[in-house]
Parts: C-alpha cells; structure tokens; sequence
C-alpha cells in the first residue's frame, strides 16, 4: 500500500484494490464445494473491511477510500466514508479525486471469423488521469469475458498498438459502439462468465474485474446487448440444401451429408458465434473434439465422414461469405491437425458391447487402471467386479440394478396416451403429436412401439412441457419421439431393422439431424446421456420385448 501511494497513477492502487474485491467476491466460491464437503475458499468480505476500519493507519485508510469508490454495495461504501470523516490522513490528490468517473469512448474490435471480439474503453478519473479497459470476449465458449486488463494510458495509445500488431492481417475490424451498449455488452458477457465452470483466469482476470464493473457502472443504461442471430428450421434447410447442390460437396454419401450439415448448423448457430457460415480454427477445434462425439447421435458410418463432410462445409459457407482464403487455408489445416483425434474418439465411444468386450473389462478394472496406480470404484467407493463393470450398459439402458435384475420379457400391452400429469395448456399439443406417432407406427413400426411412443411423450410433456409451448410444428416433435423410440429399440437406423433414420424422418416430412430435438425430450424424462451412436431412455416401459430379450440375455451372459 505504501509503495502505491508513492507512485504519481492510480492504476497500481486501483488493481490492488480489485484484487481483494475478486478474492472475496461470493461468485467465486465453488458452487459443488459444499457438495463435497469442502469449505468454501473464498474470505469473507465483511471481515477484510471490518479489519481495515479497526486499523487507524494512513495506508488503510487509502485503501478504504478506494474500496468505497469501486465496492458495488452503497451501505458498505456510506459505512466506510462515515469512518474515513474521523480519520486525519490525507491520501494524495489523485486519489481524493477518483471520482466522477468518465468513460469518453467504446469500441468494439473484432474479427471476420467472429471468434471473440476486444471490447475497449477509454477511461479519465476525476483527478484527469486516463485508464484504458480491454477484455476479450470469447463468442466460442458462449460470449463471456475471457481475459481482461487495464493500462494507465489514453485508449489512443492502445488501439496504436493494436494497429501494430495487427498491421499484416487485414480482416480485423473497428467499430464505434453506443456507451451504453458498451455496457449492456460486456456487462453480459461478465455475468455469464461469473457463472461458468471451471471460470476462465489469467494474470488479470478476474482480478480486474471489480476495477472493470466500476467504470461500466459510470456508462449510461438502456443499450443492446449481444444479439444472437436468429436461424428458423427454413434457413437451415434452405441452406443445407445450398450446400448440397454447391459443387463443393465431395462426398458420395448424400444422406450421410445432410445429416451431418445440419448438425454443423446446429453447432455453429446455437452455440458458437451464430453465424455456420464463419469457420475459424478454434471452432472446428471445439466442432470436433468436444460437440460431435458428446451431443451428436447418428450412425457411425456417417460420424465417420464427419471431417471430410465439415472440410467441404468449411469451403463452401467461406466462398458464401467472401472469406479470404488464407483464413480458409488456416482453418482447414487445424480441421486436419483434429481429425484423427477425432476419430479415435468416435472409434472409442462406438464400440459394439459384445466387440472386444474383455479387453475394455481387462482394461478398466485391472491391468491399465492397474499400472497407473488407480482402481475404479462404485457409488460406495468399493472397487468396480469384472460383473460390475460388463453389466454397467444394461444398468443405464434400463435405470438401475433393481430395474435390470426384475426386467420381464412380455411384449408392451396396448395402452391409451395418458394425460393425467400433463399441464392443461399443452394437452391439445401433445394429442396432435401422438396422433402422428400413431399413425407412423402403424405404418412402419408395430403396437409396441405405439405403446412405447405414447408412455415417452406423456413423460416428457410432463416433465418439460415448455418443450411443446415452443412454436414447431407438431410432425417435427413426433418425429423426435418416433426417432427416440426407434433408436432406444436397435428399431431404426441399425442393419438389422431395415429402417433407417432418413426414411423414418420422411415419413414425417422431416429432413436432417432430428438429435437437436430429441435432447430436450431426454432431459426432461432424466435419460442418461449417451454416446455418439446410442440411445438410451433410463426405464424399461419404453423398450418392446425384443429389446428387454436382448438385454435379459446379456446379463445372464454376463453374470
């Protein structure tokens, strides 16, 4: 503290400042440590001030100054100005005059691949003293802040430096923002960072982030956040369609194609930046190693073509979009550098139960777990039995080990939709969507897989019914229960069935990757999350007796 009040700037006073403020901000505290019964590691922030009113010094009293100018709690701030009244130091002029605070200036400087943008502001104290703010706004991992910091300098000087860095590449861009869209902007993307885990840290950030929140808190309110471009199911298919009678498509499987279109679609509109036809490295890095193997359920066949389907997409959405081709090349060679990760992923998680089956046991309970030190463990923390580890499949499939062990054979009985527990505003809905189910099993499938469909949209509707609240047409939610059932059953899409996905989703007027849909549908019902090819619903009342044979015969294999 001494060392700061030497010094002619704020800046160094002000960071150590918001660096106590970060370390005992509650939004720190990790939500899952009680939990795990663990205390919670950030300090109260009652008793650091508490502490620094007690303490009648010249340095603490500098900093109780500056924490009444930044703390976000006017009782705190009224409680430390009243006790600052009484004390005789007299800190240095800059810091007397903090306030009032102006932010003369915002902008915005992004990119044409729309990774992130640095939204910067131009900052003078009441003492004169100028602050520029920088913080990266990543629009990949859900448009939060990143990385932040603050420079004892005018913006000028900065956005000098930033033209120096970026000289060569001239697809970065500029753009003047509304003061109080400035703050909407970042404001949003500092709360939405606050609640992700595990939160983003760098030398600066979050410690910054107190110092930041003070000069948005200057900014007029009322601005316009981050808009995420809207995309209805028309523009996708419209542009899927685009897409397949380009010339860039270099794959002979259409369908495979299609599929995996959409699902480009749907990653790079609901959860990258919002535009599918901007590709850059890091997010076919993010596409590859992480969405498509977790979220994305197709066949394995077409999970396969995944990087050469996404190469040709890439091409395609860049030359629609007039991009440079140096960033084309760029972001194919990362597509490139991923894929065999990727496939190795695919591979993995696709593997038949019964294919090599001893080698993934061998693997898991002994010899590998063994080498590295580590034994698997149950929810008891008991170590894992080789029975344990192969009926853990047919665990999930069916919800439980008292659900595996009492699993009947019997075919599923003819039963009506049940609306008992589903909310009265949805009812309508949910008999148009049955009625189309119906009328698809009658016609593809049988009277089990009516059942089957009925029991699942009655569950769902109940425990989500903000699902069929949503504007979509009702053949798009019955195609999702329908697809769900299907795959549930190894009814659709497998060599066996003789019905694959696309001509089940025909019937219904449907085209594309139907996995979108169907995740909200598994959510509500509390299905547990399965691979890249696998469904799984969590209960036996929706599997037909084919299904509950097969797996009644594995666990008498497998015991």
């Amino acid at each position: 503290m001494r060392g700061t009040l030497r010094e002619s700037h704020p800046l160094s006073l002000l960071m150590l400042t918001s660096t106590l403020l970060a370390a005992t901000d509650p939004r720190e505290a990790d939500p899952l440590a009680a939990a795990r019964g663990e205390p919670e590691a950030a300090p109260d922030r009652g008793q650091l001030i508490t502490s620094l009113l007690e303490v009648r010094r010249a340095e603490t009293s500098a900093l109780l100054t500056a924490l009444a100018a930044l703390i976000d709690d006017e009782q705190t701030a009224r409680r430390i100005t009243r006790e600052l009244a009484d004390r005789p130091h007299k800190p240095p002029r800059w810091l007397r005059r903090l306030t009032p605070v102006r932010v003369k200036r915002a902008v915005e400087m992004g990119h044409v691949l729309g990774d992130g943008d640095n939204l910067l502001l131009d900052v003078v104290t009441g003492s004169d003293h100028h602050l520029a703010v920088a913080a990266y706004i990543d629009h990949n991992l859900g448009t939060v802040v990143k990385d932040a910091f603050v420079v004892p300098e005018p913006l000028s000087t900065l956005l000098d430096r930033f033209a120096e860095l970026t000289e060569n590449e001239p697809d970065t861009r500029l753009t003047e923002l509304d003061l109080a869209d400035a703050r909407a902007k970042l404001t949003e993307a500092i709360d939405l960072g606050a609640i992700t885990t595990p939160p983003f840290e760098t030398d600066t950030w979050p410690a910054s982030r107190p110092l930041v929140e003070w000069v948005l808190r200057q900014l007029p309110e009322g601005g316009t956040g981050y808009v995420r471009p809207e995309w209805s199911e028309e523009d996708r298919a419209a542009l899927v369609a685009r897409f397949l009678d380009s010339g860039f498509l270099e794959v002979d499987d259409d369908e495979a194609a299609e599929d995996l279109a959409h699902v480009f679609i749907w990653f790079a509109a609901d959860y990258g930046p919002g535009d599918p036809l901007r590709w850059s490295p890091v997010s076919v890095e993010l596409l590859l190693n992480d969405f498509l193997h977790r979220k994305v359920i197709l066949p394995h066949e077409t999970m396969r073509l995944g990087p050469e389907v996404l190469r040709c997409f890439v091409r395609f959405a860049h030359a629609e979009r007039g991009i440079r081709s140096q960033l084309t090349q760029d972001t194919l060679a990362a597509l490139d550098r991923d894929a065999g990760r990727y496939l190795q992923l695919i591979d993995t998680a696709d593997r038949d139960p019964d294919r090599d089956l001893e080698d993934l046991v061998r693997m898991l309970s002994g010899e590998l777990a063994g080498e590295a030190g580590g034994v698997l463990l149950d929810e008891d923390g008991e170590p894992l039995t080789r029975e344990a580890l192969l009926l853990q499949p047919l665990v999930r499939a069916v919800g439980g080990e008292q659900a595996l062990e009492s699993l009947t054979t019997e075919p599923l009985p003819d039963e009506p939709l049940d609306l008992s527990r589903v909310p009265e505003d949805v009812r309508e809905r949910v008999e148009r969507t049955a009625a189309r189910v119906d009328a698809c099993c009658a016609e593809l499938l049988d009277v089990e897989h009516r059942t089957a469909g009925r029991r699942l949209l009655s569950d769902v509707a109940a425990g989500d019914p903000t699902i069929f609240r949503r504007r979509s047409r009702d053949d798009t939610a019955a195609a999702a229960i329908a697809w769900l059932v299907g795959r549930a059953n190894d009814s659709v899409g497998t060599p066996q069935s003789g019905l694959t996905a696309k001509a089940l989703l025909a019937w219904f007027g449907a085209s594309g990757s139907i996995s979108q849909r169907a995740a909200p549908m598994l959510r509500a019902i509390g299905a547990p999350e399965g691979t890249s090819t696998t469904i799984e619903l969590g209960s036996p009342r929706y599997l037909v007796a084919s299904k509950r044979e097969q797996l009644a015969e594995r666990r008498e294999r497998w015991r």
